[in-house]
């Protein structure tokens, strides 16, 4: 659409009839000449002026836009939008009665800003093409043009501070007429530029590398949606802590990669080397472009720090060597309009120093163009974990590719590849081969394995020094030797020397980037020494050609230079530091996690004398991961000297496994080296066995793959403490993966399950009945009911923090075999329909009341923590039930006291936690119980020495909770005389005088907690 035929659609003609419908004529103020009108009277669809409804006003709207379509010339915008944009001005228009301002204060605003206050007052109108937002906002302005216009114009207006206003209104729009047909908006050539723009962006990353194709028989790229392979996202979110829960207090969110700005406009996603963050970023590059609705912005931060100053808006595509120049001051109104998609690409690629300074370069950008979507990515250790989190970004990781996953991958690269024959047996080898399914974890590692089976014709290494060797080689031979312009011929030993000295120059700077001058630098250096390479041509002739031939490097720009991926790079720089005897070097480095496989690999590259070297200064450290990585190395010391092999292994001992939860936890911090060290389960006590499976959980976010294969393990484990820890971490892995391979495994004796979402009770019938379950959180009944495959075999059942379930009418016909109810639900109202379950422990914890309590004859054991009716127990009570076991906390028994305890003779067990004192009579109706051998007692309902309490001969259980330390205790000892066994447990904070307490009940057996 021209600009000038845009103009010639908005022409006074068209504007001035719509407005002049919208006020009323004749209107309010006609009288009071010396006072401004609220527009709300002015308007002529609102008050008692109302000539005019919604409709109509929608209806003049749809006329201006429908004439604007059908004027000569090119239509403003693509005519299937007319419907939108009509709404769109009506909404705009309709706006006008509700903003709180009046005819001078409108005025005074001028015709773009009250255009303005009409685009907030509608609200966002998302979805349109740039032309059609483009004459939306024009239609918008014009209108208040002509709205200001006719203010001016009325009988009553006469504000003399806007006089000179009024006198050149009408010149203003006859001038602005005129000119909108002579001079093109920067809008239209933003819309001609995006339209070269898009496609370009498009295109450029719209391929993928596939490593190790013979490119003498195939292209070396291959386009971006025959090789994309969508991988998961995850993200911990915080949650409330709930009632009886004791798992983490976070809850694992699963998404594809690619949806993760469609959730969240900030978003901070972490991923492993080879995990695919570069190829998401070209992903979504490729199809924001092509989707039209972003204008995407992809910025590699290896490229931009080499510049110094980190670019402005203006400079984004001049910084990453886009040749086509935009219109001044498009890339600042497309963020201003909220329409960007900035892809900031590799913050662990640029120096740690260097990353404070594009943190503040990112949010001086965020802040000044708010509304846009950003996504920036990073290795995940790069930066601590809430390092964005003040700021609103969302954080996501990179999950590593489960068996499908792999699975989709070598199909598609082998369709790709045009190699069909090879991928079933590769398939059968990636299934059977442990230690090779182990590398298959990321698309790189996984296209290198592709490769190598093709080239080898299906042999491969196993171990992962052996595999980056072979695929080393193939990538250094089998280079089409006539591809580059220069005939240099380097074998495979000089390329490895120069490319080794490339990476370890690299790991020093700490970046994956560098000059082009300063590689040349290198390689000049090394030339004298490098016989095959002294006779090729200068440094810049040979760099060129280890360009073209290695496949190893790349040169994004003619000034750039650096490795394809970031492990070859510390792969070949530990070549090189071995070789140069710089042991003091990777040492002193060995406490940076982003040498982490740099020392792995130089343990694997070095003689044994330099193993054992390198592997006791780890252990000189003294700090649980850097003995871990220690450990971790010996996988790669096929030679070594036993007594340091013997050193490493004892003091990991003292760390692996971890004998309890809070070793575990240390255990974790050392990171996800730590799974491939983890034993077990034969061997383990069960506390050394609980241990290892909380340090697997703990590292599920940072290596699920890792941790559910060590969990697995453990599924056939007798103890309840491993049981129940595998059961408590469902939550942090694939929701259905988990249940099939972990879950449905598990002796079910004393074990709960535990639902929290709909995915884990969608979850429920793909497995064999659970007897125990729990729902946390708002499960509606229906929902209940109907995940569970089997109700009748359920026996126990919490309902916890509920606030949806409200009758229990549906629970008798499908729990036929429930003996246990824990009720934690706000809003049940009626406990009768209980009363047709085989029900023998109820434990209410919340509800509405308790009306039906008393008819559940069959319950042995009861606990109420809400406040009883009436003024004794009996009319509040089951008398009919056998109760053996009463537990009364909070305000039970505020209003009721104990009157009437000793009808339920049957009573063993009494369990008192309220904040009610216990008077002389509650104390003589326990007395009364003839069968009471345990007596519970929170701290507020411990006796005083008053000599209300009784002796209590028959008490043989004494259990007091929440002790602070300084309570007088010595009442209970003089009245309990029967005591065998009491267990204090102190409050949170408060610590016991053990031999104190112990010394007031001498004859029986104490254990404080």
């Amino acid at each position: 659409m021209e600009p000038a035929v845009l103009g010639g659609k908005l022409a006074s003609a068209l504007v001035a009839p719509l407005v002049k419908r919208l006020f009323a004529t004749g209107g309010p103020g006609a009288a009071l000449v010396d006072r401004p009108v609220r527009l709300t009277r002015l308007v002529s669809f609102r008050g008692e002026q109302r000539t005019l409804g919604d409709e109509q006003v929608r209806g003049l709207a749809g006329r201006l836009v429908a004439d604007s379509l059908a004027s000569p010339g090119e239509p403003p915008f693509p005519r299937d939008e007319e419907t939108a944009v009509a709404d769109a001005l009506a909404a705009r228009l309709l706006a006008l009665g509700d903003l709180e301002m009046d005819d001078v204060q409108a005025v005074r605003l001028g015709h773009r800003e009250l255009a303005a206050r009409l685009r907030t007052a509608a609200g966002p109108w998302d979805g349109f093409s740039a032309d059609a937002g483009h004459f939306l906002d024009t239609a918008t302005e014009w209108a208040c043009l002509h709205i200001l216009e006719f203010f001016t114009r009325r009988s009553t207006f006469v504000a003399r501070t806007l006089v000179e206003q009024t006198r050149g209104q009408a010149d203003l729009i006859a001038k602005v007429d005129e000119l909108i047909t002579r001079v093109p908006r920067p809008d239209a050539r933003d819309t001609a530029f995006e339209r070269r723009y898009l496609p370009y962006a498009a295109e450029r990353h719209d391929h993928l590398t596939l490593y190790g194709v013979d490119l003498r028989d195939s292209p070396d790229r291959w386009p971006l949606e025959v090789a994309y392979l969508s991988l998961e996202a995850t993200a911990e979110e915080d949650r409330a802590p709930l009632f009886g829960d004791r798992a983490e207090r976070e809850r694992t969110v699963r998404l594809p990669a690619e949806s993760a700005l469609a959730a969240h406009d900030r978003v901070l996603l972490r991923g492993d080397a080879g995990s695919g963050k570069t190829t998401l970023v070209q992903w979504l590059a490729v199809t924001a472009a092509r989707d039209g609705a972003r204008i995407p912005y992809v910025l590699p931060l290896r490229t931009l720090v080499r510049a110094g100053t980190l670019p402005a808006p203006t400079a984004f595509l001049t910084a990453v060597g886009c040749p086509l120049t935009p219109p001044e001051g498009w890339a600042e109104r497309v963020l201003t309009a909220g329409r960007g998609l900035v892809l900031v690409d590799g913050l662990d690629e640029i120096p740690a120093a260097e990353r404070h300074r594009t943190r503040d370069w990112l949010l001086a950008l965020i802040r000044a163009y708010p509304g846009n979507r950003w996504l920036l990515t990073s290795r995940p250790t790069a930066v601590r974990p809430d390092w964005l989190a003040a700021e609103g970004f969302w954080e996501l990781a990179l999950t590593p590719m489960r068996q499908p996953d792999v699975t989709t991958f070598v199909h598609r690269w082998h369709e790709a590849a045009r190699a069909p024959e090879y991928e079933a047996r590769l398939l059968d080898s990636l299934h059977t081969k442990r230690d090779l399914a182990g590398l298959a974890t990321n698309p790189l590692m996984c296209g290198l394995i592709c490769a190598l089976h093709r080239e080898r014709r299906g042999y491969l290494p196993t171990g992962r020094k052996e595999l980056y060797d072979a695929a080393l080689t193939m990538l250094l031979a089998r280079r089409d030797r006539e591809r580059g312009m220069e005939a240099v011929e380097l074998g495979e030993e000089a390329q490895l020397e120069l490319l080794q000295r490339l990476a370890y120059a690299l790991v020093l700077s700490g970046r994956t980037e560098m000059d082009v001058a300063t590689a040349e630098g290198i390689v000049e250096r090394a030339l004298p020494s490098v016989a095959s390479a002294a006779g090729q041509g200068d440094a810049a002739t040979v760099l060129r050609a280890l360009v073209l031939r290695s496949g190893l490097l790349r040169r994004p720009d003619e000034g750039t230079l650096h490795f394809v991926h970031r492990t070859f790079q510390d792969y070949l720089g530990a070549r090189y530091a071995v070789e140069e005897g710089h042991l003091d070097v990777l040492s002193g480095h060995a406490g940076d996690t982003q040498w982490e496989d740099v020392i792995r690999m130089a343990v694997a590259h070095a003689r044994p004398g330099e193993r054992a070297v390198l592997l006791r200064r780890l252990l000189a450290a003294g700090t649980p991961r850097l003995t871990l990585l220690a450990l971790a190395c010996l996988e790669h010391a096929t030679a070594l000297d036993p007594a340091v092999r013997a050193e490493v292994e004892a003091r990991a001992a003292t760390l692996i496994p971890p004998a309890s939860t809070r070793d575990a936890r240390v255990l974790a911090e050392a990171g996800p080296l730590v799974l491939e060290l983890l034993p077990g389960p034969d061997g383990l006590t069960d506390a050394e066995a609980h241990g290892v499976t909380v340090t697997a959980s703990l590292l599920a976010e940072r290596d699920p793959r890792g941790s559910l294969a060590v969990l697995r393990r453990f599924r056939d484990h007798s103890s309840l403490d491993v049981r129940r820890q595998l059961v408590g971490t469902w939550g942090r892995f694939e929701t259905r993966t988990y249940a099939t391979e972990v879950l449905d495994h598990l002796d079910r004796t004393d074990l709960f399950l535990t639902c929290r979402t709909e995915a884990q009770r969608e979850a429920l019938p793909v497995m064999a009945p659970w007897t125990h379950l729990t729902f946390l959180g708002a499960h509606r009944a229906a929902e209940i009911t109907a995940c569970v495959a089997e109700p009748g075999a359920v026996e126990e059942l919490h309902l916890v923090n509920n606030t949806e379930v409200t009758e229990l009418d549906g629970l008798p016909g499908l729990f036929t075999s429930l003996r246990l109810l824990l009720l934690d639900c706000h809003e049940v109202r009626d406990l009768g329909p209980l009363a047709r379950l085989p029900l023998t422990s109820l434990l209410i914890s919340r509800t509405a009341d308790l009306t039906g309590l008393p008819a559940l004859s069959s319950l042995t054991h009861l606990t109420v923590a809400t406040r009883l009716p009436g003024s004794r127990l009996p009319a509040a009570l089951p008398t009919e039930a056998p109760l053996r076991y009463l537990y009364l906390g909070d305000d039970a028994i505020a209003g009721t006291g104990l009157r009437g305890l000793v009808h339920w003779r049957t009573l063993q067990a009494l369990y008192l936690a309220t904040g009610t004192p216990l008077t002389a009579e509650d104390w003589a109706e326990i007395q009364r119980l003839p069968d009471l051998t345990i007596l519970g007692l929170h701290s507020r309902a411990l006796p005083d020495g008053s000599g209300a309490m009784p002796v209590l001969p028959g008490v043989e259980d004494l259990f007091l909770t929440a002790l602070e330390g300084d309570e007088d205790l010595s009442v209970l000892a003089s009245r309990l005389p029967g005591l065998r066994m009491v267990a204090l447990e102190a409050a949170p904070g408060a610590v016991l005088d053990g031999d104190r307490l112990t010394a007031l009940f001498p004859g029986a057996e104490v254990t404080l907690d």
